[in-house]
């Protein structure tokens, strides 16, 4: 095995020549790949629509396609999963990534195609061993097995010919076959639908492996880490895995967690963060001591952004690489080899330095919360607070919402402050339904709350008339101008509305 993980290490490290070609020569591997885009789509509907065939430079590129969020390029995408084909890209679609986020539905299906399958979403898993392998010359990953641990799970039939899952489910079914021997658990444990049924045979199997690295969202890891601490009987997981040294982790802010982490595994290991999503693979931390992430620029994906202070305006004029600024918050457009064409994912990033180019993910371009993976988005807290209010028989004149992160002894949970102008006459059923709607609209939420096991139910707290606008005016806010913050990633400003109550 030493000499395998010796041969392994070197050919993946054969990659970090290309990733410093794409960080000496960035804008001109980007006007390379738009290109291509462009050219390998001429002939679908979409680049007929838009006589791709006659786009000679960017700005005709920009120009020509309109900036478009999901539900613009929904209809589109609800073609190809009833099974057409050519529409947005050529080749063809039949696998679709379910995620959440989106205005109108509970789930949103992003087309996942062979080409950014291996272009982007591979390439990047072997670009994160490569960075780290390059970073860690002495490391011996792969002596053992890698443990990915992915979403809630289920590959359903669409169409005759389509499926849609989770990305990490869609990366597994399609894995080459000698990756099943560096991986952990087996391909019918991981793809699993059943969650506690998965979780409680992955501690069995993978509590005997020798696992060197673990990868996946920090909230899941938590539970199978905890899981095996509870069934091996030992208090601290390098017992059970001596060789572990990696953990790679995306998704969520990894700073809450970290704390825990440390606590269950009592060892100096390495944390890699990546910036993976069901649109693309878009970022690694190629240095071991910075938060950044580099912006991988050749997996078929072109990227525009636009200011926010633009965004916020409705201005949806984009800037190339060349263009961006240090410590700026932009809203992300891509355009990828999954068809989507001048995508807004609904990202907001900031760069950290420009040669080469590092980013870090600040927000979304929505209130939003998103410390568990869930997702959740104001569109969705707007609707299941009517959908309560209305049925409880209540009036709400303010509120806020915030995570409750795990603690050693209990899971965690969203935190709400309500002011009501009227209160329901049952609390209990009021979170109760609020609860339910929330799951009705969203699809990671109602996964994160799978039988507690990441999120427990809401946490409601009723506080006295007049508590917001005393914040408010604390913070030197009151004015038509100034709004309670609905939902927020971070404990910031529901703390600080708590002193008030």
């Amino acid at each position: 095995m030493p000499i395998l993980n010796s041969l392994v290490s070197w050919i993946i490290k054969q990659r970090i020549h290309q990733i410093d070609f794409f960080k000496k020569y960035p804008v001109e591997v980007q006007n390379e790949w738009i290109g291509n885009l462009i050219d390998t789509a001429k002939n679908t509907e979409w680049g007929k629509k838009y006589d791709y065939k006659s786009i000679r430079t960017i700005t005709e590129f920009k120009e020509r396609v309109p900036v478009l969020d999901y539900e613009g390029i929904k209809p589109y995408i609800n073609r190809q999963i009833k099974g057409e084909q050519n529409i947005l890209w050529p080749s063809k679609v039949k696998w679709f990534a379910k995620s959440s986020g989106t205005t109108n539905d509970k789930s949103k299906f992003i087309p996942v195609t062979t080409e950014s399958l291996e272009e982007c979403h591979f390439k990047g898993g072997k670009d994160l061993f490569s960075i780290y392998c390059h970073n860690q010359p002495e490391s011996k990953l792969f002596e053992g097995k890698a443990l990915t641990l992915g979403g809630s799970h289920q590959i359903n039939n669409l169409s005759s010919d389509s499926f849609y899952g989770d990305l990490s489910a869609i990366l597994i079914q399609n894995l080459p076959f000698w990756a099943e021997f560096y991986r952990t658990p087996n391909i019918e444990i991981s793809l699993m639908h059943e969650w506690e049924e998965k979780i409680e045979k992955m501690i069995h199997v993978t509590s005997k492996e020798n696992v060197t690295n673990i990868a996946g969202v920090p909230s899941w890891m938590l539970v199978l880490i905890k899981g095996i601490l509870d069934y091996t009987g030992q208090d601290c997981l390098t017992k059970v895995w001596p060789n572990l040294e990696l953990i790679i982790h995306g998704g969520v802010n990894f700073e809450p967690y970290k704390a825990q982490f440390e606590s269950c595994i009592k060892k100096k290991i390495n944390y890699l963060e990546t910036y993976n999503a069901s649109e693309g693979f878009f970022g690694i931390q190629d240095e071991p001591d910075s938060q950044d992430l580099l912006l991988m620029l050749d997996y078929g994906v072109f990227y525009e952004f636009i200011p926010m202070e633009d965004f916020d305006k409705g201005n949806l004029k984009t800037i190339g690489l060349e263009e961006v600024e240090l410590n700026k918050n932009y809203a992300l457009v891509i355009s990828t080899n999954s068809g989507l064409w001048r995508y807004l994912i609904g990202d907001t990033i900031r760069f950290h330095s420009l040669n080469p180019f590092r980013i870090r993910i600040t927000g979304r371009t929505k209130n939003f919360i998103n410390a568990f993976g869930e997702e959740l988005i104001i569109e969705n807290v707007e609707k299941a607070i009517a959908i309560a209010s209305l049925k409880t028989e209540c009036l709400i004149k303010e509120y806020t919402v915030a995570p409750l992160y795990f603690s050693d002894k209990s899971q965690g949970a969203h935190e709400w402050l309500i002011e009501f102008e009227k209160e329901p006459e049952n609390i209990d059923y009021f979170a109760e339904v609020l609860d339910n709607a929330l799951k009705s609209l969203n699809s990671d939420y109602e996964a994160k709350r799978y039988h507690n096991m990441i999120l427990k139910e809401p946490l409601i707290r009723i506080v006295r008339e007049d508590t917001f606008f005393k914040w408010l005016k604390n913070n030197g806010k009151l004015g038509g101008q100034h709004k309670v913050p609905r939902l927020y990633n971070s404990r910031k400003y529901i703390d600080e509305i708590m002193s008030f109550i």
